[in-house]
């Protein structure tokens, strides 16, 4: 297992025990406690930048090619298409998808929500995170008006 086999690892890995506290028990003091500190997305934000860090020059190279509207996207392939590209965007992706999720668990919370729409927010928030953000929108509006 190399540096990015194990950022992957750890940047997932990371993540569960946050998601699970949300989706399995939402209403629990310490679920509330531990969400209310950035501790959930601390993990895959420090992995992204342990691994920004580690090769600058990628970063350099992404940063010229972006000021020519023509090679934004191949540069971005190009980064996108090695393991450590790929590693620091699942990072990136989980660090946003916790984010999210944890701001639909807190809405349900606060909106006293039924525990199917909660349970179908979080568990699509990381899982399929548009996805889970539209049930969320759309299930939150018809559980108000029950």
């Amino acid at each position: 297992m190399d540096v990015y086999d194990l950022s992957f690892f750890l940047s997932t890995m990371w993540v569960g025990p946050f998601w699970f506290a949300m989706l399995f028990y939402p209403e629990h003091a310490m679920t509330k406690k531990v969400m209310d500190r950035p501790l959930f997305f601390i993990g895959p934000i420090a992995i992204w930048w342990a691994l920004m860090v580690s090769d600058p020059q990628v970063l350099v190279d992404f940063g010229k090619d972006s000021v020519k509207p023509d090679k934004i996207l191949g540069s971005l392939a190009e980064l996108l298409g090695t393991r450590a590209g790929a590693a620091a965007a699942w990072a990136h992706f989980v660090a946003g998808d916790i984010v999210v999720t944890r701001w639909m668990w807190k809405r349900c919370m606060e909106m006293n929500s039924s525990r199917w729409v909660s349970v179908s927010s979080v568990f699509f928030g990381v899982m399929l995170m548009p996805v889970g953000v539209a049930i969320h929108l759309a299930a939150v509006r018809v559980d108000s008006k029950e």
